[in-house]
């Protein structure tokens, strides 16, 4: 099973739709905020729509011009190509990749920081998080209102999820450290308690 960039596993999928052009995949990936999944470039994914027809999974159907644009060849995905598709998707979806997040790097350091800057950091990474959060709810809204059904833009509203949750944890850890709920000095391990002498006598 040949690896396939993000890029490249996205544009199958769009294919699995119906046959498109380059120009239209990058249009419709655009219409549908994939960009906020994948970096996505006309000239890069041009290159791995060849990089598809290479490896099997995509063919070309044909070429043609619309007026004074720019010849077009149009793209259908083929079987083997919907096979690695569907095989790729299910392994993507059920098991969990191995990921190593920055972030979560830096919430095991940030012992670290004084408890006021933790709790400063903590809420305005917050803060930043909600403004994301806000341009899903506008791309959630907009795709809405285009009519787009629900299916193609489920990825929109994981990731709103996604944001909420991390709001909420960002939210109630800052205010447990600024409370003194979580204690903010001592050691790391508690000394064990001292143990009393046993009394040997009967």
């Amino acid at each position: 099973m040949a690896s396939l960039t993000p890029l490249a596993f996205a544009a199958l999928g769009l294919l699995a739709e119906a046959p498109m052009h380059p120009y239209e995949m990058f249009q419709t990936m655009l219409h549908r905020h994939e960009d906020q999944n994948v970096k996505v470039r006309p000239s890069t994914l041009y290159h791995q729509i060849g990089r598809l027809v290479d490896l099997g999974y995509a063919e070309a159907l044909g070429t043609a011009r619309e007026g004074n644009r720019p010849e077009r060849t149009t793209y259908a995905i083929t079987d083997h190509g919907r096979a690695e598709l569907d095989a790729g998707l299910r392994r993507m979806i059920a098991e969990p990749a191995d990921e190593y997040p920055e972030f979560q790097l830096a919430v095991s350091h940030v012992d670290n920081l004084t408890a006021t800057d933790a709790v400063t950091a903590l809420r305005a990474r917050a803060e930043a998080l909600r403004a994301e959060r806000a341009g899903y709810d506008e791309a959630a809204t907009g795709l809405q209102a285009k009519q787009l059904a629900e299916r193609y833009w489920l990825d929109v509203s994981y990731v709103r999820g996604m944001l909420t949750a991390q709001i909420e944890w960002l939210t109630a850890t800052a205010d447990r450290i600024a409370s003194g709920d979580i204690p903010w000095d001592g050691t790391a391990v508690p000394d064990p308690a001292p143990q009393k002498d046993q009394d040997t006598t009967r």
